[in-house]
């Protein structure tokens, strides 16, 4: 349910102040503590994204407010959180009025390099939103980002379309299997070097489940392309192949999962 108060602060912040609605934001927060209050976050999107095809002008500024600190942010605060909703709603006003949704996805590429985990998870959920009503724009983005993309927005990549509701029709699965295979394939040619850099670290943790997101979507190519990391003798890649295989959707592929571990023995 609808916190009561949250219709009219937001119509406050479209009108003329803003910094109501970033207090009640902070104050519901449940920052600092262990987890964020999502459900706020999806109504704050919700009613933005309800109101910007009539004010879109109006919502852009609220979003700006919003995300003013999104790409250093302090983590696990309250400032953390007011970042998390605009970025979100960021993506779900983009996906209600997909004029902007270019312009949208050029930006969460900029705020996937944030210093706070939560405002790129953020990030990756604005994606989604997006990947839902402009699916073809959302994926060609992703595939050349994957390509070009610094590790935390390659990171943002990956983790975009590891979503399993998003994973139903053929292209949607061939294009977020292409975009696992890309970023790992890239993540095997970083130097050993510059392995404990702390974005290529954040790029590994997220490589640790998103391939099986994809192998479990698309079976056949998946595995082929886990077999093929398996045979690189990679120690990032051999560890970030057998964290995915404790996942419990990879469970029924029996057979499959059996040979690469023997494969990784």
């Amino acid at each position: 349910m609808m916190h009561e108060t949250l219709p009219a602060l937001v119509e406050r912040a479209l009108t003329d102040n803003s910094r109501p609605l970033e207090f009640f934001l902070r104050e519901q927060s449940h920052l600092p503590g262990p987890r964020a209050n999502l459900g706020l976050v999806g109504e704050l999107s919700d009613e933005l994204a309800s109101m910007t095809t009539r004010r879109a002008h109006q919502v852009q500024e609220v979003l700006r407010s919003l995300t003013r600190d999104a790409l250093a942010v302090e983590s696990n605060s309250p400032a953390e959180f007011v970042a998390l909703c605009g970025v979100v709603a960021m993506g779900a006003c983009a996906a209600a009025h997909l004029d902007r949704a270019s312009d949208v996805c050029d930006l969460l590429s900029r705020l996937a390099r944030s210093t706070s985990w939560r405002v790129r998870e953020g990030v990756a959920t604005a994606y989604q939103h997006l990947l839902v009503a402009a699916p073809d724009l959302t994926l060609a983005y992703l595939l050349s980002l994957a390509r070009s993309g610094d590790y935390l927005q390659q990171r943002a990549c990956v983790a975009a379309v590891a979503e399993p509701r998003l994973l139903q029709t053929p292209a949607m699965k061939e294009s977020a299997l292409e975009i696992q295979a890309i970023v790992v394939r890239r993540f095997h040619e970083i130097p050993l070097s510059e392995r404990k850099r702390e974005d290529v670290r954040t790029l590994r943790q997220g490589l640790s489940y998103t391939l099986s997101v994809a192998a479990a979507a698309l079976p056949e190519a998946g595995f082929a392309l886990l077999r093929e990391c398996a045979s690189w003798g990679d120690p990032d890649i051999t560890w970030i192949i057998r964290e995915n295989l404790k996942k419990k959707r990879l469970l029924k592929f029996t057979e499959q999962t059996a040979y690469l571990s023997k494969m990784l023995a």
